[in-house]
């Protein structure tokens, strides 16, 4: 019996020291294993697409001179005012990769008023101050080619900035003119002048946000500026030379439309490498 109870602690003190041999040893680690990079297409811009687009200008003038008949020289309205106009356009372009396109538009803006004022004599009241009233009105077609940086990208989102350069062709409406006496002893009567039309260096700055509707569909909200050079602004019904020029004028614009691309769902291959799978460790 003795023997046995010898036999048996022996080999319970035998397993606990093996065990606590295990225990001391480091545990072992297998190399991590990587999976092939995975690649997921996603929608790539290109190709001719087509815009419409619509707005609201905030119109300044640079100021607006007239000739002086007995004098022979230009002075400088006292006053020039111009009012804010709607514009609709449209255009064609190309997206040449995935930061670049440009595209040429047409634009028309509406008629914008314009009101000033001038200060000299007048017929009822020769010597005396007088104070006249100006009207009239102005419209234009735009026609601009521009291109565009796409400077951010983040999902469906894209901010961009661009410029532009062209001709605009403005259109005077004819000019109405009445001189007043300041004291209020009376009125000359009304002078109408017929409106010129000419075409007018334009450039553009622009600067903006799209979003993807679908991927050959984009949403598009942006702001412009945009100057028109000097011209012609009115004449004489009985001459042909001009009596009044602007010397051109701003417009400060809120747009908003749509892009559509014709390329298709074209694709482009995105790499993302995944995560490394770590196996189990075994001690």
């Amino acid at each position: 019996m003795r023997k046995i109870f010898l036999a048996a602690t022996a080999m319970v003190f035998a397993g606990a020291g093996s065990a606590l041999a295990a225990d001391a040893l480091p545990p072992v680690y297998e190399e991590p294993i990587y999976e092939a990079p995975v690649s997921h297409p996603v929608p790539a811009a290109s190709g001719w697409y087509i815009r419409g687009d619509a707005g609201y200008s905030w119109n300044r003038s640079k100021g607006t001179d007239f000739f002086q008949g007995g004098l022979g020289t230009y002075s400088a309205f006292t006053s020039s005012k111009l009012r804010g106009s709607y514009s609709v356009g449209g255009g064609v372009g190309y997206q040449m990769s995935k930061h670049l396109r440009s595209d040429v538009t047409l634009d028309y803006f509406g008629k914008a008023d314009f009101r000033g004022s001038t200060r000299g004599g007048c017929g009822v009241l020769p010597a005396g101050p007088c104070t006249s009233t100006d009207l009239s009105s102005f419209s234009g077609l735009s026609l601009l080619a521009n291109a565009y940086v796409d400077i951010y990208k983040h999902g469906r989102f894209t901010l961009y900035g661009g410029a532009g350069l062209g001709g605009t062709r403005v259109k005077w409406d004819g000019l109405s003119n009445t001189s007043c006496a300041d004291d209020g002893s009376g009125c000359d009567p009304t002078d109408y002048h017929g409106g010129g039309a000419k075409w007018r260096f334009t450039y553009a700055l622009m600067a903006g946000a799209s979003v993807d509707l679908t991927c050959n569909l984009k949403a598009d909200v942006g702001y412009r500026y945009r100057h028109v050079s000097g011209g012609g602004m009115f004449k004489s019904l009985t001459s042909s030379g001009y009596q009044g020029y602007d010397r051109g004028f701003d417009s400060h614009e809120v747009r908003g439309g749509l892009r559509y691309g014709f390329g298709g769902c074209a694709q482009e291959e995105v790499y993302i490498e995944p995560a490394p799978i770590m196996p189990a460790v075994y001690k």
